[in-house]
């Protein structure tokens, strides 16, 4: 079900304006507009390849936009280089964590630090520690010898600690097993429940997302094709789109 009423909402913690993104000639996103809410979780989902990636990276500013608009919290962050928007409340999860290795699990949190508004500079526990305890014995631990869990858990509180107003997550359970699949949606909905952030969320594993997420947007070649809420995702769509 694809909708197209006005997305421009005075509540929105992130807005989405017709949105361009080319790498090269290609133009890999095609008028793109989403919206997402503080106290929900919105799923981008969709084939490999169709760009949903690109639409986290220049969301971030990784990317330079060939033309749409960004919006956090109503102020409009379209040119903005990445560690403004960062302080400005943006928190990112890339694809394959990227921590880094040779910095102890305290020296990852610790750069996460400076992206926050508050001018914290000492690991909160409760953004850490009480959300994935199996860190707080870590701290002088590498990054490089950590589980592919633990470094998603790293990566998550990473993010966590620059206190985001939005959290993107690029494919969070990706090469992960299930116990830690299991702590991760828990730490979710925990964050979901406070009422204070949105999040957004690229996964492929479907039953993943429909858990978690209260409205979905499912990209295609670029175009978003299908979006509304996530319980009433309909088989043609997941038909159409999202079997692999």
């Amino acid at each position: 079900m694809l909708l197209r009423e006005s997305r421009i909402m005075s509540d929105q913690f992130l807005e989405i304006e017709n949105l361009n993104v080319s790498y090269g000639q290609s133009l890999i996103l095609r008028d793109v507009c989403m919206t997402a809410k503080p106290g929900t979780i919105t799923a981008i989902m969709g084939s490999n390849g169709v760009g949903k990636t690109t639409l986290l990276k220049a969301i971030m500013g990784l990317l330079e936009l060939d033309s749409g608009s960004i919006s956090l919290c109503g102020e409009d962050v379209t040119k903005s280089p990445t560690y403004t928007r960062t302080k400005k409340g943006l928190g990112y999860v890339p694809q394959g964590r990227e921590i880094f290795p040779k910095l102890t699990v305290d020296e990852n949190l610790i750069m996460g630090l400076e992206a926050n508004q508050k001018k914290i500079k000492k690991i909160p526990n409760t953004l850490v520690y009480d959300l994935f305890p199996v860190l707080a014995k870590m701290g002088n631990r590498l990054g490089g010898n950590l589980s592919g869990g633990q470094q998603q858990q790293l990566a998550i509180s990473r993010a966590l600690v620059g206190y985001p107003k939005v959290l993107l997550l690029d494919e969070p359970t990706e090469g992960i097993q299930p116990s830690i699949i299991q702590d991760i949606e828990k730490v979710l909905i925990k964050l979901k429940n406070q009422g204070d952030m949105a999040i957004i969320l690229v996964e492929q594993y479907l039953e993943f997302a429909q858990r978690l997420a209260d409205q979905y947007y499912i990209i295609d070649r670029g175009s978003v094709v299908a979006e509304g809420e996530m319980d009433k995702l309909s088989k043609e769509d997941v038909t159409s789109y999202l079997t692999f």
